[in-house]
């Protein structure tokens, strides 16, 4: 089957789980912002988890399906078709994606996934290498994705419950570890509202506040930083690394996001403000390991539903 766009959106990009086992050799993990969306979309849909689907951004794309297919878009709600469900698609017809009316990232999936051959260990486009994806690059017009073509029934009418999604919120409360340099700054970090910068991408987000005070102008060593590590630049303002973080930084590291929450941030608009709370390790395991549980779950139970 061949998908074609007739109109790419703000920022559209073929992404997967990330790039496993890659970052000993200086390239990111990358992947979708949402993690949870995206899995959650292929689950809908009959796929595996880390089957490449479509990460858009802001304002989505007008796509034409030339089989019959079935998909569905999670993560950021964004009109144009039901969210969260899959949605039987005719062929020949177009998917019209609108701007988002919450939160920032929506993900598409298609019943048999995209096409799309690995490199390096992962079909997630990574824009700044040029890699992954299609063409290593955001979708433009005329583009044509091809999936594997796999029928699917849908069976009657249910509706997901809303205490499987993460709390999304243009504000929300975001649960964090303290950082290997923590103790060089005050506690202000914690329960400080932070507003998402304008030069805020994919590699980190910039927050703006109260800048933080570091007691000690020691110089570190660069170390491994990865998606959810908090450093603290000179100037006091953090910076939250995203899902195309580098590998290694020489900021102090103040904070580490819990795995679980990086959804609530992935949603997160320049101009939305988040929060800090705290938390440990053993706890942040536990909410990470809840939060697979639920969508194992949730796979089991819609194999009778959509088969």
């Amino acid at each position: 089957m061949e998908i074609k766009v007739i109109r790419p959106g703000m920022l559209t990009t073929v992404q997967d789980l990330g790039r496993r086992g890659m970052r000993g050799t200086g390239l990111t993990e990358g992947g979708a912002m949402d993690k949870f969306a995206l899995r959650l979309a292929n689950i809908l849909v009959g796929n595996a988890p880390n089957e490449p689907g479509l990460e858009m951004t802001m304002t989505g794309p007008e796509l034409e399906f030339s089989s019959d297919a079935v998909i569905a878009v999670t993560g950021a709600e964004m009109g144009g078709v039901e969210y969260a469900h899959p949605v039987k698609i005719g062929a020949g017809e177009r998917v019209k994606l609108n701007a988002t009316t919450r939160g920032c990232r929506a993900y598409l999936a298609v019943a048999g996934g995209l096409t799309i051959s690995p490199v390096l260990n992962g079909a997630g486009t990574d824009l700044r290498a040029g890699i992954g994806g299609y063409q290593g690059r955001a979708l433009k017009a005329r583009d044509i994705l091809t999936s594997n073509a796999v029928t699917r029934i849908i069976g009657d009418r249910w509706k997901l419950s809303p205490r499987l999604f993460p709390d999304y919120s243009a504000a929300p409360t975001v649960r964090a570890m303290p950082g290997a340099q923590m103790e060089e700054f005050d506690d202000a970090f914690w329960g400080s509202e932070f507003e998402i910068g304008m030069n805020s991408d994919r590699m980190g987000y910039r927050l703006q506040g109260s800048p933080l005070k570091r007691k000690t102008d020691r110089e570190l060593i660069s170390s491994c930083v990865i998606p959810g590590t908090v450093q603290m630049p000179p100037n006091g303002d953090p910076i939250v690394l995203m899902a195309d973080a580098q590998t290694i930084g020489g900021y102090p590291r103040i904070a580490h996001v819990a795995t679980v929450d990086m959804p609530l941030l992935a949603q997160l608009r320049p101009g939305d403000h988040v929060t800090f709370a705290k938390i440990d390790l053993k706890e942040a395991q536990r909410l990470a390991a809840k939060r697979d549980q639920e969508l194992n779950r949730l796979r089991v139970a819609l194999s009778e539903k959509v088969r």
